[in-house]
């Protein structure tokens, strides 16, 4: 199987066109970002990866790993009353895969559509349990409440969408694997002390197949509006472009004078 390549879209392409799970998020928080990287090549500015929580992430495959071979419920499983036990798959290591991932071809608008699952349960009626590990540093206990975290949701639903799409049975209710760093101590002597919970999440995934339709028009078509900020308000990126765009002309023609 192919890495993943960020390739732009041709109008009237008739080969497949790929679409991670990230670019779907990314469309439906501003199509204009979207349809400039996709048809354009124009890219967000990027930002560093937080490889603190990269590290997290590969210690609790680690972790959840070891019981998958086991096949014995993990701690929180059983601290939560959850009858479940990692999925041993022969495919897990591939879908946990950042670049290939699980995939499916969307017929309807010849999408091809992938993305890295953090991990896959399976509880006792068969059903598989979509889980994403997630890490942060508050005070507060962790919660999924704030308007921003419904990008998480989304995140959820897409994977649970691409795994009934490959056959699978897979429960509406997924988790988040939560570990939330401690402010607590007295020092830091290089260690971090964490508190992770168990939070659930019942998704709907009847958004997604309307997305994709709307995702291949807006390729098929000219430039999109703006769309918004993930915490709200206009899309920041595109904020920033204006304005930029605005002051440069203004001093260009005072420049003239």
């Amino acid at each position: 199987m192919a890495y993943y390549r960020n390739t732009r879209y041709t109008l009237g392409q008739t080969k497949p066109y790929t679409i991670s799970r990230s670019k779907i998020e990314l469309f439906t928080q501003c199509q204009r970002c979207f349809w400039l990287e996709a048809r354009l090549g124009i890219k967000r500015p990027s930002s560093p990866p937080f490889q603190i929580n990269k590290a997290i992430d590969e210690l609790f495959k680690k972790e959840f790993d070891f019981y998958r071979e086991k096949q014995q419920p993990h701690p929180i499983m059983v601290q939560n009353k959850l009858a479940a036990v990692p999925f041993k798959h022969k495919d897990v290591v591939l879908w946990q895969d950042t670049f290939k991932g699980i995939r499916t071809l969307h017929t309807g608008t010849n999408l091809e559509v992938f993305g890295g699952i953090d991990d896959v349960w399976i509880d006792a009626n068969e059903q598989l349990i979509v889980v994403d590990y997630k890490a942060t540093a508050k005070a507060k206990e962790v919660t999924l409440d704030a308007d921003w975290q419904k990008s998480y949701k989304r995140q959820l639903e897409v994977y649970q969408w691409l795994l009934r799409q490959n056959g699978f049975t897979v429960s509406d209710t997924g988790y988040f694997v939560y570990a939330n760093a401690r402010f607590d101590g007295d020092i830091f002597n290089d260690t971090l002390t964490f508190t992770t919970k168990l939070i659930a999440h019942t998704g709907t995934d009847n958004w997604i197949e309307p997305t994709l339709v709307h995702i291949k028009e807006v390729l098929e078509g000219d430039m999109p509006p703006v769309g918004d900020s993930i915490m709200g308000g206009e899309c920041e990126f595109c904020a920033y472009a204006r304005k930029r765009t605005e002051l440069t002309l203004d001093h260009l023609q005072k420049s003239k004078r």
